[in-house]
């Protein structure tokens, strides 16, 4: 399920808009927004599958499978030079199954949950299904076998899940989380060492914040849609300092800054970028970006899907 719009959009994409998993006539206030996406016909769905089967072999390639960060491109978020919206936590079951771990927001209940979904599952979370992307960044085994232990640690995850979902959460407030943010903060537990407790989310942010973690501000650029806030569901402004509200700009964890953040920390980091169109897959490795418009660069590998 994903949250949808129009004009809304336009407000949801200043922020890591999550997943959201809605019943069909839910009675949440903002069940209107967490409507399902357009159906895939059967050659969208075939098109989606194989990429995802793409992603998968890439992820049993690394030597370590404890667990990888992994983003997909959900809403267009161009509009804000923003190709990635929602991360999560991949990680490969006993069983060698690749499963990815996040927050999503769960309409039905007016609340987040932390859900696991198969990589088939997560890739098909992109709205668009002609073009879409996948991020994902290998860490070094230390660290990797550290993030999962913390994602599997369901005392602990559930400590770093705020009781109330803001799409555009303020990085270093408690009053709201988005999906991005929840990651972030389960990192910050795990390279952190951070013993569990109830005041775990806060701690987590004091690490964050003592080890340089600063989310790059989303220039909202219109008053409109900052003072769309105020009637959007699953907006809030009320977290932000007030110069950032005035300025138009918005420090919103989203994946690039997790990105960043974990390339700085953790320099031994691999990352790896997917990317589909009609025609073919494009696999591009390093830490610039894939070509828009999924174009395949030198060096980069391409598979075809016609």
């Amino acid at each position: 399920m994903s949250i949808r719009s129009s004009w809304v959009l336009l407000a949801l994409v200043t922020a890591g808009a999550a997943q959201a998993g809605s019943a069909p006539g839910g009675s949440s206030a903002s069940s209107r927004f967490c409507d399902r996406q357009q159906p895939l016909t059967a050659s969208q769905q075939d098109r989606v599958l194989r990429f995802a089967a793409v992603v998968r072999n890439e992820l049993a390639a690394g030597d370590d499978g404890s667990a990888v960060l992994i983003s997909r491109s959900g809403l267009d978020l161009s509009r804000f030079r923003i190709r990635y919206s929602h991360a999560a936590i991949a990680w490969r079951s006993e069983a060698g199954e690749w499963s990815a771990r996040q927050l999503y927001y769960a309409c039905d209940e007016s609340r987040p949950r932390i859900y696991d979904q198969g990589i088939a599952g997560f890739a098909m979370g992109i709205d668009n299904p002609a073009l879409g992307y996948i991020s994902m960044v290998r860490l070094p085994a230390p660290a990797a076998q550290a993030l999962r232990q913390a994602s599997q640690d369901r005392s602990l995850a559930l400590h770093l899940l705020a009781a109330n979902y803001s799409a555009n959460a303020y990085a270093y407030s408690l009053r709201y989380q988005n999906c991005n943010q929840w990651l972030v903060e389960l990192f910050a537990a795990a390279m952190g060492q951070l013993a569990d407790g109830d005041d775990l989310r806060q701690r987590a942010q004091l690490w964050l914040g003592q080890a340089g973690y600063a989310p790059e501000p989303v220039d909202v650029g219109s008053h409109a849609l900052m003072f769309a806030a105020n009637f959007v569901p699953l907006l809030h402004l009320d977290d932000h300092p007030e110069d950032d509200r005035f300025a138009m700009k918005l420090k919103v964890s989203l994946p690039s800054s997790i990105e960043a953040f974990l390339q700085e920390q953790l320099p031994g980091s691999e990352r790896i970028e997917l990317c589909h169109d009609a025609r073919q897959v494009v696999v591009h490795r390093g830490w610039t970006p894939i070509a828009d418009g999924c174009r395949p660069s030198a060096g980069d590998r391409v598979v075809p899907l016609d």
